[in-house]
């Protein structure tokens, strides 16, 4: 008998663990919480939120900001024997039981902070059967929970009015703070506000709120659970609260952080709130100025060197700009790029060895297969240094050198530095890429322009904190990173916004400017050791305007911008890396210095890869002792001559300078008795293009222009059509004709010393 009457024992005490893990297992604990996405700075302050997808401000509470007096005062409040029950207390239920039995009515309740959980995540009507309920789901709670994480679910889940829930949801629109930094005071008004969320609004009755937080503060002092003092000081504070709008900050960079990691309530993002509220606030002013000139839009993106996080992000100057389309995201925008290519075009170059700061390229009127660039200005330079062709942005140079580099290569370039574009249409690109005959957005090029900054390394742009991935790619040799650098920092430059030369507060800084075709696109980029900072301005609509320059319209926000964020940097300026050396090179070449040249600068150069070829910018002549004829090796005399060292000038630059009537120094003719016919430096037809189909007026009797470039010796040309004689004509003089009939036409133009070139074009009429 005593052993069966054990077994009933047993069986008694375990049946209710069996049902409560059946009940467990047919009515599992779902906790599915809908917070609403929010997005912090780097310091933690809340930057901008969105609604949950019930539409609550429901912002999830992280451990770290759960306030210790918050956390006392609502264990105080609400269950002080939080940490020693399993969810359910029986000794409240019994105390609630008996004060409810002899008073007749409801006085005190019996809810333990769990069992309000378990309310909030199944919220049913109060009866006696849906507190079994609760009961039961707050012993699930219980099994598969922490403490700690319980309470964290009750301070995220607590009703504050309206649709604001939990308590960092109330801290930011209440307090306009963290829950971390909330006072005393603060803190034990939120208890009191859950009890009677309805009629204990803040912002409307704080007198009461206050009556209520008062009571429970007194209640606190006289259990000591706080320092008298603070419960003093708490007992004085004032409740200066209302209900704010939630923070707005950068509402571009929230929207694509919101669509680029989607399903997090807590974006930890490394975005600057001091530098961003400083980037707001001087593109709006900025852009108000410029309002006057039918300009309205403007873009800033900001990013720290040295950890590569993106610290300020201004898609449009305007977000509530409806007029204008504020809401376009102008970092993302894919717009002409102007002349923005032009340093990633020469450092590429220099790494190629093609070229060096020093090297003299020429700036004239040149055509590619129709193709013919022109400068900003529409004026022509001559020879030019690589330095000032990138320093005053001289459009043809930049052409020149991608012609030598090679379009496809130069494609790579871009797309191994991560431009969507060029991988997409990068097969289509030609010579016009480099000056803004591509797409490009401001994130790309000032990430681009973050490399010359980091020694020619880049990385993705980091924007969140946790993010420690660091793919970095060496996209430039430090030692071209740093000729671009240099040349960069240039002062006498056109793109030198107008009075800022003078000006005590210039920024040092390395900066380009790019303005688009129609004069749409003002760009400005630049950057320093710390910050590299990318400016756009212009209209969202595409509509250009005449007053709109990369130079005044987008270079003086961006000046602004360093002055103000990066203001005196203590950072330096980059030093010549190792792997560059210094050379003596010829001023009228660039190149290494000959034995005839008189005057030596000194060039960086790369040891190895740049070119060691030597200065030719004379050339030998034998001529007579009276100057009037040269003679070739063919027909110089025994005697009667003597040598002379002649410019050695290229075709284009001859023919620029006689256009230009500019002196220079001519060889003199060949010798007319000589009969030998030459086969080099035959001479370049540069009109018209080569391959090209001409449509032309037949009324009209229209004609085409004949021209050539020569090498200086080159008096006269002879120019034929279909091989038939047109006309003799000086070297660099225009020639036209009016072709009598369509179809195929053979131009031929043959030197003074017998070189000949043809040329073939298409004729038609309309």
């Amino acid at each position: 008998m005593k052993k069966k009457r054990l077994g009933w024992v047993w069986v008694a005490g375990i049946l209710p663990f069996v049902l409560l893990l059946l009940m467990h297992w047919v009515f599992p604990l779902r906790v599915s919480v809908s917070y609403s996405p929010v997005i912090t700075a780097s310091d933690g302050s809340v930057v901008n939120a969105f609604l949950s997808k019930d539409d609550k401000w429901r912002m999830q509470l992280e451990p770290d900001e759960i306030n210790p007096v918050l956390k006392k005062a609502v264990l105080l409040k609400e269950d002080q024997y939080f940490y020693y029950h399993p969810g359910v207390n029986p000794f409240a239920i019994g105390r609630a039981f008996v004060n409810n039995l002899t008073t007749g009515r409801k006085t005190s309740g019996a809810s333990t902070i769990t069992m309000q959980v378990a309310r909030l995540l199944y919220p049913k009507k109060r009866t006696y059967g849906n507190k079994l309920v609760e009961a039961f789901r707050a012993l699930q709670l219980e099994w598969q929970y922490s403490k700690d994480e319980i309470l964290q679910l009750y301070l995220n889940l607590v009703p504050f009015g309206g649709n604001i829930e939990g308590v960092k949801a109330a801290s930011v629109l209440y307090f306009q703070q963290s829950p971390r930094a909330l006072s005393l005071a603060q803190a034990v008004a939120l208890t009191v506000i859950p009890n009677k969320p309805s009629s204990l609004r803040i912002g409307e009755q704080n007198d009461r709120i206050v009556a209520f937080r008062n009571k429970w503060l007194q209640a606190y002092g006289q259990l000591n659970a706080f320092p008298q003092q603070a419960i003093e000081d708490a007992l004085q504070e004032p409740l200066e609260a209302f209900r704010v709008q939630a923070p707005r900050l950068a509402p571009h960079f929230a929207y694509r952080m919101r669509q680029k990691y989607p399903g997090k309530p807590i974006l930890k993002t490394t975005l600057n709130p001091a530098v961003q509220e400083k980037v707001q606030q001087l593109a709006f002013n900025y852009m108000q100025r410029l309002k006057a000139l039918n300009i309205h839009n403007a873009a800033v993106l900001v990013i720290n060197n040295q950890t590569k996080a993106v610290e300020a992000y201004l898609g449009s100057s305007d977000f509530l700009d409806d007029m204008h389309a504020g809401q376009v995201d102008g970092v993302r925008a894919l717009r002409s790029p102007g002349s923005t290519l032009k340093p990633f075009l020469y450092a590429t170059a220099f790494d190629k060895g093609l070229i060096t700061p020093k090297t003299i390229i020429s700036d004239v009127p040149i055509d590619y297969a129709g193709y013919r660039p022109e400068n900003y200005y529409a004026t022509y330079n001559g020879n030019v240094t690589i330095e000032r062709a990138l320093a005053t942005s001289l459009n043809i140079p930049a052409v020149k050198v991608l012609d030598q580099l090679g379009v496809s290569a130069f494609v790579q370039k871009l797309q191994q530095a991560e431009f969507a574009e060029m991988k997409r249409r990068g097969q289509h690109m030609g010579l016009s890429m480099i000056l803004g005959g591509c797409g490009a957005t401001l994130e790309e090029l000032t990430n681009l322009y973050s490399s010359f900054a980091n020694s020619g390394v880049q990385a993705p742009l980091k924007w969140l904190q946790g993010d420690t991935t660091r793919q970095e790619k060496q996209l430039l040799s430090p030692a071209a990173a740093y000729m671009v650098n240099q040349i960069l920092t240039q002062l006498q430059r056109p793109d030198l916004p107008h009075n800022a030369q003078n000006s005590a507060y210039l920024p040092k800084i390395a900066w380009k400017t790019g303005t688009s075709y129609g004069r749409k696109d003002a760009w400005s980029i630049g950057y320093n050791k710390k910050y590299t900072i990318g400016v756009w301005v212009g209209n969202f609509s595409g509509e250009g305007v005449p007053e709109l320059n990369g130079t005044d319209t987008a270079t003086p926000l961006l000046f602004s911008l360093f002055n103000t964020i990066d203001y005196n940097s203590a950072d330096g300026w980059y030093q010549a890396p190792k792997g560059m050396g210094y050379r003596a090179v010829c001023p009228e070449s660039g190149l290494s210095v000959n034995s005839f040249c008189q005057d030596q600068l000194l060039d960086t150069y790369i040891p190895g890869t740049s070119s060691v070829r030597k200065c030719a910018h004379l050339k030998k002549v034998t001529v007579s002792e009276d100057g009037k004829f040269a003679y070739c090796t063919s027909c110089q005399p025994n005697g009667g001559y003597m040598q002379k060292w002649y410019p050695n000038l290229a075709p284009e630059i001859l023919s620029f300078y006689a256009e230009e009537n500019l002196p220079f120094q001519k060889l003199p003719p060949h010798n007319p008795g000589c009969n030998r016919i030459f086969q080099e430096f035959a001479p370049v037809i540069t009109s018209p293009t080569a391959n090209m189909e001409f449509l032309l007026e037949r009324d009209e009797r229209q004609k085409l222009m004949l021209h050539c470039n020569t090498i200086n010796e080159v008096k006269k040309v002879y120019w034929y059509v279909n091989d038939k004689l047109l006309q003799a004509a000086a070297a660099n003089e225009r020639v036209f004709f009016a072709p009598d009939k369509a179809g195929k036409f053979k131009i031929s133009c043959t030197d003074d010393q017998g070189r000949n070139t043809n040329s073939y074009i298409t004729v038609k009429f309309l």
